[in-house]
């Protein structure tokens, strides 16, 4: 299998991209100037920390000099108090700067995601998605709050440090200074190849994770067709790519730690050497080569984590570039902006000036076409009057689907106009008219909470007694009384835990709590049993009475009451009338509906026979 070059490559960082992200830290501009105050402090201590150990050198073990042992006891119990204060605020402000800023990514990328049309979920794939609500807003929190703090405390405490030594003695100071950069060179090089090596590992350990869910789910199938052997032979060998790359990076890791360290203690040795000549000459003292050697170890860490923080933007650069293009995703189906001033936005509706929707939808010579050379409609025409019921039939890709999702400005017409009670719907905002559709699909939604919960998600300020009276209307409610918790019972996952049919219920339910202008049924009843469908039917008879409804759907059985059926072929209408008028004339409807008769007959027999 081959890597994705993204996956695995560590990308250059781009200014702009970061710039972007970094203002949303500067959101917290309070915990971050505190932060920053308590990482300038942590830098001065570390610095300070070298001084009093040079004075003890000097004073306490030079000088034999005790004068002022109380004192420093003292200072050093306050430096060991202060320095706990400043890693506590450091963490904690840290800490507070991480959520914020995960937070606020979240937030924005879902904000986005609720106004992005149905044709964007159809390109993007779900797990893209997630990946960049979870892993990538997670990974960008932590280095943005962290890791710039940690830039800062590297740098100054190297700055810091520098000074000193150099205030000390400089010529030694420059021994120190040429050392640097070679530290700062192995450690970049090193790092790269060890993060790259790392990315390999991530890799294939999700491919094994894949392999692990494949495994689970397809067990059956693995058992029933004996491929055991051969699931394990190509587990084995990802296993195994795995363990290598492991293996790799950990040499290179070791590798690097070796060479820095030697690179470290070389630059040591050189100011061992030179500091030895230095205070054999008295052109300085013990204390202070013991301040140049130790301050020269210490620029180990400072270095690690400054050049860890650049491997980390390298590393995340993919994650910010992702996450930025999808806050800052446009939609294709937008408001103008004099309708926005009119009627508001998805999020700020002003609902005062919004007109009542009476139901009459006009089609006047659409074309709609998903791709440019697979056009589904074709200057299509259809008038619908308000309160009338129109079943859509045909074929998979007549372009049934398609109507209803144009009519439900999911997506909108490439020419042509859709009219809703005479003007154009787009001079109205797309959040009047989702406000009065009810729309059931084939595949119920339900959501992780109750049921009560569920149907009140038709419309969230309905009372209880609405709620029951809506489910009533259904025929749902002696089923829901019959359960341990009656409304109060939780669905499960995605409504694992009823039957389709029980979903499909609760979701009629929802749509008749809406109460819908525009009332949409796609496929509804097609894959519920019989007793479900006939309680829906039931109880959608009063609801589409003196409602304009589009009923899309494969059993002709379910739209034979409907005020016109519409005959669909390759986004043309055939025939359309009542289903005694199409039936009268023996036409392509007359067929359809006389051969899926007659094979719901056979399945019935079928059935029987099976029983015997």
């Amino acid at each position: 299998m081959q890597h994705n070059e993204e996956d695995i490559k560590l990308k250059k960082i781009s200014l702009p991209v970061w710039g972007k992200l970094i203002k949303v830290i500067f959101k917290s501009k309070k915990n971050l100037i505190i932060m920053t105050a308590f990482a300038v402090s942590l830098a001065v201590l570390d610095s300070v920390n070298l001084i009093l150990n040079k004075y003890v050198l000097d004073e306490f073990v030079g000088n034999n000099n005790f004068e002022y042992f109380t004192p420093f006891i003292i200072i050093n119990i306050l430096y060991a108090l202060i320095f706990g204060l400043c890693v506590y605020g450091f963490i904690y402000q840290g800490g507070i700067i991480e959520a914020n800023v995960s937070y606020d990514l979240r937030k924005q990328a879902f904000k986005t995601l609720q106004r992005l049309p149905f044709s964007y979920y159809d390109k993007t794939p779900q797990g893209w998605i997630m990946a960049r609500m979870t892993s990538d807003a997670r990974r960008l929190s932590q280095v943005i709050s962290w890791g710039i703090i940690d830039f800062v405390w590297s740098i100054l405490l190297m700055i810091i440090t520098l000074i000193i030594l150099y205030v000390y003695n400089w010529r030694l100071a420059i021994v120190v200074s040429i050392g640097l950069p070679f530290m700062f060179m192995i450690t970049t090089y090193f790092r790269k190849k060890v993060l790259i090596k790392q990315r390999e590992a991530r890799h294939f350990n999700s491919e094994l994770t894949a392999k692990y869910n494949e495994s689970f789910h397809g067990a059956r199938t693995s058992k029933t067709l004996g491929i055991e052997q051969s699931n394990l032979m190509e587990f084995d060998a990802t296993a195994e790519k795995m363990m290598r790359t492991s293996i790799k990076a950990t040499s290179i890791s070791s590798i690097y730690s070796s060479c820095l360290l030697m690179a470290c203690y070389l630059i040591v040795s050189v100011v061992m050497i030179t500091g030895t000549f230095f205070v054999r000459e008295q052109m300085i003292v013990v204390g202070t080569l013991y301040l140049f050697i130790r301050s020269t170890i210490s620029f180990f860490d400072p270095m690690t984590v400054l050049t860890s923080f650049i491997s980390s933007l390298q590393v995340a650069q993919a994650s910010a570039e992702r996450i930025i293009e999808l806050i800052e995703t446009e939609s294709e189906i937008i408001d103008s902006p004099e309708v926005v001033e009119k009627y508001g936005d998805w999020f700020n509706k002003k609902k005062e000036n919004w007109e009542p929707l009476h139901g009459d939808i006009e089609f006047k010579d659409v074309t709609f076409y998903y791709n440019e050379n697979e056009i589904i409609l074709d200057n299509f025409n259809l008038k619908i009057k308000r309160g009338m019921s129109v079943a859509l039939v045909g074929h998979t890709g007549s372009g049934k689907t398609t109507i209803v999702n144009l009519t439900s400005r999911f997506y909108e017409p490439k020419k042509g106009q859709i009219l809703i009670d005479g003007r154009d719907y787009k001079e109205r905002s797309i959040s009047w008219l989702h406000e009065r559709l009810g729309y059931v699909l084939q595949s119920p939604q339900l959501f992780s909470t109750t049921v009560m919960e569920n149907i009140r998600y038709g419309r969230l300020d309905a009372t209880d007694e609405e709620v029951i009276a809506a489910s009533k209307a259904i025929g749902l409610h002696t089923f829901i009384e019959k359960l341990d918790k009656g409304y109060d019972t939780h669905v499960g996952e995605g409504g694992n835990l009823l039957s389709l049919g029980q979903k499909q219920l609760i979701s009629f339910a929802r749509a008749i709590l809406a109460n819908p202008s525009i009332l949409i049924l796609d496929e509804a009843t097609s894959s519920i049993d019989s007793e479900a469908e006939y309680l829906i039917q039931q109880a959608t008879k009063s609801l589409l009475k003196n409602r304009t409804s589009l009923i899309v759907a494969h059993r002709l059985s379910t739209i034979v009451d409907s005020d016109l059926i519409v005959l669909l072929d390759g986004g043309k209408i055939l025939e359309q009338g009542t289903h005694h008028e199409l039936l009268e004339k023996r036409g392509a409807y007359f067929e359809l509906y006389k051969n899926q008769f007659l094979a719901e007959k056979d399945n019935l027999y079928v059935q029987e026979m099976q029983k015997l």
